[in-house]
């Protein structure tokens, strides 16, 4: 297989196992390119991306900004703050003026489920979801998979748990599609008022005990408490909710055996993860960052082929 099926990456629901694993080849290549002494390949100079960010974002702006000028391609930038949609412009009329500029990808993240799907619906540019309200964040269960598959080779068979606030994370949905498709076995862990009623229907174990979920995981992927998308106070208090579901050293090393452990970021460090495992061995967080500019460089990279075949 040596294309995409698929013309957008609007969500990891979309993709087939031959869909990822081209990813990863491709981004492999391109680690090796990112960790040369000249960084940047020619691959898309012919190609103009316009990063449409609707919500605050640093670590996803910032990765995919600098894997389009890894590879050459125009960059365009647009932020909703200061912008014609302050003044009532719909998403279709703010991104139809962007494309009437020429231009061949949009990257974009919105408040709504779905908008990456309306988008790739009504326009001819190439669209990559880089998160739509709490669905999805392919790229980043990509780079997530990526980096695990980096750590332990084959995720057929393996155990990974992931633990925070599943309710209103879209990396959560995102990471246990890209898992299950590669054959790894997945268990969500939280609070039960953070846990969504469908999770069982997507063949997921699921835990209350956090003790225990890291006692079965080969993996464990800690997710941030979004405050930001809470209407409602569904814990007591961030102390509490550390006291009981966040990870620490001393929970770590009273396990049996030597775990991985991944943050998408940011880390809201004392509450769902410590400093003192945010920045131990065991952590392959920095790499997951790394990870995130190649992964990102690999997909940009495929639909473009796409786009030219």
């Amino acid at each position: 297989m040596t294309n995409l099926s698929v013309n957008h990456l609007l969500g990891i629901k979309n993709l087939t196992e031959d869909d990822i694993q081209l990813i990863f080849q491709t981004a492999d290549h391109f680690k090796e390119v990112i960790n040369r002494p000249i960084k940047k390949v020619p691959s898309l100079r012919d190609i103009t991306i316009a990063n449409i960010f609707f919500e605050n974002s640093t670590r996803t702006k910032l990765s995919f900004e600098l894997a389009e000028k890894r590879l050459s391609a125009d960059v365009i930038n647009f932020s909703s703050s200061n912008s014609s949609v302050k003044k009532g412009e719909t998403l279709l009329d703010t991104v139809n003026n962007i494309l009437s500029m020429k231009v061949d990808m949009v990257v974009m993240r919105h408040s709504s489920a779905g908008a990456a799907h309306f988008l790739a619906r009504h326009i001819k540019a190439n669209i990559i979801n880089a998160g739509d309200g709490t669905h999805e964040h392919p790229t980043q269960a990509l780079l997530d998979t990526y980096s695990i598959r980096e750590q332990i080779q084959d995720l057929n068979g393996k155990k990974v748990a992931i633990i925070g606030d599943i309710l209103h994370s879209r990396v959560a949905l995102s990471n246990i599609y890209a898992l299950k498709k590669l054959g790894a076995e997945v268990m969500v862990c939280g609070p039960a008022t953070l846990l969504p009623k469908y999770i069982a229907e997507l063949g997921v174990k699921i835990s209350w005990d956090v003790k225990e979920a890291l006692e079965w995981c080969d993996v464990a992927n800690i997710l941030r408490i979004q405050l930001e998308r809470q209407q409602l106070k569904y814990f007591p208090s961030l102390r509490e909710y550390a006291l009981y579901y966040g990870v620490n050293k001393k929970l770590l090393d009273s396990l049996e055996k030597e775990i991985i452990v991944m943050h998408p970021g940011p880390i809201n460090r004392g509450v769902e993860i410590s400093s003192d495992v945010a920045d131990s061995k065991q952590s392959i967080i920095l790499n997951q960052v790394e990870n995130g500019v190649a992964v990102r460089m690999a997909v940009l990279y495929l639909l473009a082929q796409n786009r030219q075949n």
